[in-house]
């Protein structure tokens, strides 16, 4: 199954129950372990048991198969491994306190100063050149 189809289909199916402020994360350049992570919260430790069990349910309903799932039974944290996809179920607390986005996100890009051009350079340094012979002919 490809990544986008089994991406769209866990997020349709923590919707289906629904999970909150889901968000997705392509991590291709950052391991070679997985292409997509896909977070999402839940409210009670019943709810995240109930969005992982319909994550399985839909992508095995869809040919996708389910590697491993782990933390099902204190229903904190939820992590569902579909191979190229990994899809974490949390609470709030636990979501807050790892901050997984703040890991996968993409590294915000810096802004270089500004440099000067080589040919502003060599004009720089020309009238320095200038003003160093007018002083020693003085």
């Amino acid at each position: 199954m490809k990544i986008d189809k089994l991406t769209k289909a866990a997020v349709a199916a923590l919707e289906d129950i629904k999970g909150r402020d889901i968000a997705v994360f392509d991590v291709k350049r950052m391991t070679s372990l997985f292409d997509t992570i896909i977070i999402a919260s839940a409210d009670s430790a019943r709810q995240t048991k109930a969005l992982s069990n319909n994550v399985q349910e839909k992508l095995k309903a869809l040919g996708a198969k389910v590697y491993g799932v782990e933390g099902e039974q204190t229903g904190e944290w939820v992590l569902i491994d579909l191979g190229s996809v990994v899809v974490h179920v949390m609470q709030p607390a636990i979501r807050q306190y790892y901050n997984l986005e703040e890991l996968w996100a993409p590294p915000a890009r810096k802004v270089a100063p500004e440099r000067k051009t080589a040919s502003v350079r060599k004009k720089a340094s020309a009238g320095t050149t200038r003003r160093r012979a007018k002083a020693a002919a003085a």
